[in-house]
């Protein structure tokens, strides 16, 4: 490890970025009071971040790092249109089962291909 990072170097970063973090978060809860959510700016990020969101989820399941590449693209696909599936087929709390399906689903799935 660096001798710049040992000691009071690693509590000032830290200092550092709770003070950047909590400063943003304020400034975020006295203008938030200000914003209307019928405007066409936030209309915009909504959408932004729907479609980020979308995004990388997808790459998470047809281009995963790690782990979840060692995965079948067909079965990745496969648990994420049955996790959706189960989303849409109950019209109430329909996010716990369908994540709780694809986790379940992929648990299993490491569990038979580690013990043959």
């Amino acid at each position: 490890m660096n001798v710049d990072m040992q000691g009071g170097g690693v509590w000032l970063a830290l200092m550092a970025a709770c003070v950047g973090t909590y400063v943003c978060r304020a400034a975020g809860v006295k203008l938030s009071g200000h914003i209307s959510q019928d405007s066409e700016v936030f209309r915009w990020l909504s959408a932004v971040t729907y479609a980020m969101v979308a995004a990388l989820t997808m790459r998470m399941i047809l281009m995963p790092l790690g782990l979840l590449a060692t995965v079948p693209v067909l079965l990745r696909v496969l648990i994420c249109a049955l996790s959706l599936g189960v989303m849409v087929s109950h019209p109430q709390r329909r996010l716990v089962p369908a994540l709780l399906t694809g986790t379940l689903l992929m648990l299993t799935y490491g569990v038979f291909r580690t013990n043959p």
